[in-house]
């Protein structure tokens, strides 16, 4: 005849999780903050790092299951939009180091965007694509 008034947990997780935040950036990168911490107090054992450990997973466990997602979307986005910015700096160092036999990597004056030319004795006019300023460079 049915469950009617019965408790089951098989009804109560789609219930509970409903329009959850779910995974997302920032929460996967608290939960690898909170792994490594707990790692680390392997080793240190101090209940400073447990404690942050604990708050990071914490966290991590809020914004999964929290319903507020217009909110943790806006979070994400500005995590997301740092760790861009952080990689592109590392891709730009990868990319000097691999270049500097050839090119060299000089920032506009007027725009500050980073371009890439190649390596030529002398004085040189340079023409920034972005913002077309005119500058000249001595290499």
């Amino acid at each position: 005849m049915g469950n009617r008034g019965r408790f089951s947990l098989k009804d109560l997780f789609p219930k509970a999780f409903n329009g959850a935040n779910g995974s997302d950036a920032l929460s996967r990168a608290s939960l690898i903050v909170s792994a490594v911490l707990i790692v680390v107090n392997l080793f240190v054992r101090t209940p400073v790092l447990i404690i942050a450990a604990y708050l990071f997973l914490g966290y991590s466990l809020f914004r999964m299951l929290s319903k507020n997602t217009v909110q943790r979307r806006k979070e994400n986005e500005w995590f997301v939009n740092i760790g861009r910015k952080i990689w592109a700096k590392f891709r730009l160092i990868k990319n000097k180091w691999k270049d500097r036999k050839t090119h060299v990597y000089i920032k506009c004056p007027e725009c500050k965007n980073v371009l890439r030319l190649v390596k030529n004795k002398g004085e040189h006019t340079v023409v920034c694509p972005c913002c077309k300023n005119k500058f000249v460079i001595k290499q």
